[in-house]
């Protein structure tokens, strides 16, 4: 396993019901990608900024992602487009959550 795995927290609504903010991720560092992965990147428009999303499909040089709850008004490929090679940061290891989980209030 390539190290350092990194820590990120959930804090947005737009991967529900398979993520919820609060959740902590492990993600590995990796170019090996296949869909249905959900993943790290940056946005594509503001890449100081880090979006987790599904690992769609493999599609011009880059990978289609997207939310599993567009309700939320989750901002993924469909609005952005293809997100290049070099914006993925990796894919995710594993979930996790504090002891103290807080209710969910739907």
């Amino acid at each position: 396993m390539q190290w350092p795995v990194r820590r990120i927290a959930v804090v947005e609504h737009s991967m529900e019901p398979v993520l919820w903010p609060g959740d902590w991720l492990l993600v590995r560092p990796t170019s090996r990608i296949r869909p249905g992965q959900i993943v790290l990147a940056r946005h594509p428009g503001r890449p100081t900024l880090l979006i987790v999303k599904r690992a769609a499909r493999r599609q011009d040089g880059g990978w289609w992602l997207e939310s599993a709850n567009p309700a939320a008004g989750a901002v993924d490929s469909a609005r952005f487009g293809v997100v290049p090679d070099g914006l993925i940061e990796g894919r995710v290891l594993l979930r996790y959550w504090p002891l103290r989980r807080p209710a969910r209030t739907s």
